[in-house]
């Protein structure tokens, strides 16, 4: 197959991409599938609806187009932004909420853990950053989902990788970016995500300076859970 952009994955003669085709491919290869066709295909339809979120994330900050910068379209971000707090993140949370209710699942297709799980649980990661008010108050009607994601990052192995250098820290050149103006009551919010020190320090030398690809500009991980 012809990738049409990054990611993509080679495995001896096979060159696969679309990060829901490489997960798909990696996951039974890692122990991170489930055994049968169709938790399989469940995996799959859950990974495949995680990226349709992922997507609709990204458009928040960049509804016009992706050549544009983000103060080229700021007026409709915050229209876009203002739906996708209202109406998309309570639907994709509902869900979910509702995959994970059905048969009282500790995890998304069934007892194991598997690579979509993974996913969820950095979807949500991401949306604590860039939409931590929004999402705050969405989530309490998914304390499934809420769960699910103390669940996985508490997981031996992702635990020490979330503490180590090797997790980049969230930041303003990726998909999930944080605007103040796009999340709404951001600045009366107790429970704020606070910059590293190093990219406090480097904000402090030269305060209009902006963030270069993977420079940290938050913290690595997310603060508890509002009650």
């Amino acid at each position: 197959a012809v990738p049409f952009a990054p990611p993509f994955l080679r495995s001896g003669k096979l060159l696969i991409a679309q990060t829901s085709a490489i997960l798909h491919y990696l996951g039974p290869r890692l122990g991170l599938a489930p055994a049968t066709a169709a938790g399989s295909l469940a995996a799959l339809q859950y990974q495949l609806t995680l990226a349709d979120w992922v997507s609709e994330a990204h458009d928040t900050h960049h509804p016009i187009g992706v050549s544009l910068y983000y103060e080229d379209q700021k007026a409709e971000a915050k229209r876009r932004s203002q739906d996708f707090r209202e109406e998309r993140i309570p639907k994709f949370l509902s869900y979910f909420e509702r995959v994970l209710a059905h048969g009282g699942k500790r995890y998304l297709t069934g007892a194991r853990c598997s690579y979509v799980d993974l996913s969820l649980f950095q979807v949500v990661e991401g949306l604590r950053y860039a939409f931590p008010n929004a999402l705050a108050r969405a989530a309490r009607k998914a304390p499934r989902v809420r769960e699910h994601h103390d669940r996985i990052a508490a997981r031996p192995n992702l635990a020490a990788y979330l503490a180590s250098p090797r997790r980049l820290p969230l930041n303003e050149q990726g998909i999930f970016r944080s605007y103040p103006e796009l999340d709404t009551s951001r600045a009366r919010a107790r429970h704020r995500v606070r910059p590293t020190r190093r990219a406090a320090d480097l904000r402090r030398r030269d305060p209009g300076r902006r963030p270069r690809c993977g420079e940290p500009t938050g913290s690595r991980s997310a603060p508890a859970w509002p009650s």
